[in-house]
């Protein structure tokens, strides 16, 4: 038996991961949050409340991340693994056009609110010798135009993965960025935030949903969802790699 804490869980990764995780294994237990409670209780009418608990509010809240750990703690009695994947792309905006506070928002989110999380839940992963899987980016290593709150927060993620790995031998951590998948964001990013690219780097995005190279949601999914379930290999624990790496190979099969 397994228990997963999923966040963001409501749609497009979070959902195909949980839902791999229900149901590739009949005993495995998820305690789900996001902001919209019904995508939540359909997890709990498919697949029953012995084995789907869930929280709704803003991850970014103060008293989110503790009522999650309680919450979990309260109704499967531990914490095998945690999925950080809630996360905001806003604001798209060069530098030379900061709004310091919508920047401080998408750090509280993406950042702040996984750190908070994680060591609210490390007494417990420390327990079961858990695992801490972080959902990051490409955008952490690279440039994209208007990106910069985005990749900087994804970035910090990354080296947060590595500051756990040193200092919290019970646990193993690895942060995975998904490629470019088939989601709202994307959809987002054509329809909305594109107006704050550089034309170059919108069309890329517009390109690779013409020619049909999204990656499926459910493909990511199973890759963080059998991390939940199989654990972090000691290999992964506090590297960034993204989907493809080799040291995920076993993880998709």
């Amino acid at each position: 038996m397994t228990v997963t804490i999923v966040t963001g869980a409501s749609t497009g990764i979070g959902k195909s991961i949980a839902n791999y995780i229900l149901s590739s294994s009949s005993t495995s237990k998820v305690f789900l949050t996001a902001r919209t409670e019904k995508p939540l209780a359909d997890f709990v009418q498919e697949f029953g409340s012995a084995r789907v608990g869930y929280f709704v509010g803003d991850i970014s809240e103060k008293q989110t991340p503790s009522a999650i750990v309680s919450k979990t703690i309260e109704k499967f009695g531990a914490i095998d693994a945690i999925v950080a994947n809630a996360g905001m792309l806003e604001p798209v905006e060069s530098v030379q056009q900061v709004k310091i506070d919508n920047w401080k928002k998408l750090f509280d989110v993406n950042y702040f609110s996984v750190v908070d999380l994680v060591s609210q839940a490390l007494p417990y992963l420390k327990q079961t010798n858990g695992s801490i899987i972080l959902v990051s980016s490409g955008a952490s290593t690279k440039s994209y135009y208007g990106w910069t709150a985005y990749g900087g927060s994804k970035a910090a993620i990354n080296h947060f993965a590595i500051c756990v790995a040193s200092e919290v031998p019970e646990v193993r951590i690895v942060s995975v960025a998904p490629g470019v998948v088939d989601t709202s964001m994307q959809t987002s990013i054509r329809e909305v935030y594109g107006k704050n690219m550089t034309p170059q780097s919108l069309q890329r995005f517009i390109d690779l949903k013409a020619n049909n190279q999204l990656l499926d949601p459910h493909f990511v999914g199973k890759i963080y969802g059998n991390l939940a379930l199989k654990g972090v290999s000691e290999e992964l624990n506090g590297k960034y790699v993204r989907y493809n790496d080799k040291l995920l190979k076993s993880y998709t099969e």
